[in-house]
């Protein structure tokens, strides 16, 4: 609608995760060097926390198709409001893993996890299963998590485990019961929302991104858009698109603060 009249190539401002607009802002950056230590160096788990809309999912989805290891097998949990064994069916789907009998055993899914982990340790592949929205985890899953980390050789941990929630999964694993789990995350890092000057980067950031030419929101606008989202990315991308529509209605070229 608006894009070609502000000559863009597509709407810049869709808060459907996207690595091409990964914006790595200092704590972004520190972020997704926490995930690619995780996936290249360490074992046991990784957590990454931060609020809604604040820019996880974009940052594993950079990490997934960007900064993997060649010989890294992944396995990806989006929904993890599971049963125990429907979370380790998911798993074995994930890496293709072909379970013959009792596919309702947990039993029968950790040793067939076990034995693929095996193979694929002694072909020279790592193997990292990564949980988004891990705050939504049952505790008997939670548990279940903790033991697939004793898969392991007399040196290393046969899989990566990688828990990307939001703050709420900080208050989950700090439970007495957890504190097994919770001993065995060897990196955590909290992604905090964009400073003002971060938020005014981002947001031509995106616009270079989507194939702006000039500058389209003023200096007010920005600081604007700063109060009202408070740098939480996602926020900031869903005033920048009404504001952008908003001007195009006007057929104006430029975004002040008066219309944000």
């Amino acid at each position: 609608m608006y894009t070609s009249f502000f000559g863009l190539n597509e709407k810049p401002f869709s808060i459907t995760p996207d690595p091409r607009y990964l914006f790595l802002s200092e704590r972004h950056g520190e972020a997704l060097a926490h995930l690619v230590y995780g996936v290249t160096e360490s074992g046991g788990f990784i957590q990454l926390t931060g609020e809604v809309g604040t820019g996880k999912t974009t940052l594993v989805r950079s990490l997934l198709l960007n900064r993997m290891p060649d010989n890294a097998d992944v396995a990806v949990v989006l929904n993890p409001q599971l049963s125990v064994v429907e979370f380790l069916a998911t798993i074995c789907e994930e890496l293709h893993i072909e379970v013959l009998h009792n596919k309702g055993s947990v039993k029968a899914l950790t040793d067939a996890l076990n034995q693929h982990l095996l193979k694929a340790h002694a072909a020279g592949r790592r193997t990292i299963l990564v949980v988004d929205e891990a705050q939504n985890l049952a505790p008997a899953v939670l548990e279940q998590v903790r033991l697939l980390t004793n898969l392991e050789t007399a040196k290393q941990k046969l899989l990566q485990i990688i828990l990307i929630g939001q703050p709420e999964l900080r208050d989950l694993l700090a439970r007495t019961d957890l504190r097994q789990l919770a001993q065995r995350i060897t990196a955590r890092y909290h992604l905090e929302p964009l400073s003002r000057e971060e938020t005014s980067s981002y947001i031509e950031h995106r616009l270079k991104v989507a194939g702006a030419l000039g500058e389209v929101f003023g200096a007010g606008a920005k600081k604007e858009i700063y109060r009202l989202s408070q740098g939480v990315p996602r926020l900031v991308n869903v005033i920048c698109d009404r504001a952008v529509l908003g001007a195009y209605a006007q057929e104006s070229r430029r975004v002040n603060a008066r219309l944000v």
